[in-house]
């Protein structure tokens, strides 16, 4: 079904199926990628992005255009994610961002991977360290705005950020000694 934004926001107003599922054909590739970065299993990423959409359909009558269709249904996955993982970020170890290694000296050791070893590298942190590590770094929230959303001190907020990073980095060295060797001719 080829439709325009406005009839398939219509159609989808007035419930009707067909509109639905041109919506979800249309946006669900790119809002799945959205939630398999805060999930760390593709079924949970399923589960997230299904809850999402459920979501959008029963809300959708509330679109009130100041943003773009896609970005507003991008808000949902990301809130949906969010309400997802917020019982598990109590789980694990806050790390104090004075306590960490400065960041500025290892940043390039990331800049050359692709974006599904980056992605991958990414499911890999602990649940805190990977959501404010995907709020701040890739949604780009401010953290006072990651420490409200999520009911935590702006401090734990920045350390966690400063966690993800090393051990982002950490990640990398060692895929990069595995791949590569220990680098001595």
């Amino acid at each position: 079904m080829s439709v325009t934004e406005e009839k398939l926001i219509k159609g989808c107003q007035k419930g009707k199926r067909e509109y639905q599922q041109a919506l979800y054909d249309k946006y669900c590739d790119g809002m799945f990628l959205v939630a398999l970065r805060y999930s760390k299993a593709q079924q949970e990423a399923e589960d997230i992005l299904q809850e999402a959409f459920i979501k959008v359909f029963k809300n959708i009558k509330n679109f009130r255009k100041d943003s773009s269709l896609a970005y507003w249904i991008k808000r949902i996955v990301v809130n949906t994610a969010l309400n997802h993982q917020r019982s598990k970020l109590y789980l694990y170890p806050m790390v104090d961002v004075n306590d960490l290694d400065d960041w500025s000296t290892k940043e390039s050791v990331i800049s050359g991977m692709g974006y599904e070893e980056l992605l991958q590298l990414i499911r890999e942190l602990p649940t805190g360290c990977q959501v404010i590590f995907n709020l701040f770094a890739i949604e780009g929230y401010k953290h006072h705005e990651i420490a409200e959303k999520l009911q935590i001190s702006e401090g734990t907020s920045k350390s966690q950020y400063s966690r993800a990073k090393s051990l982002l980095v950490e990640k990398v060295t060692q895929r990069d000694k595995l791949r590569y060797g220990s680098g001595e001719l």
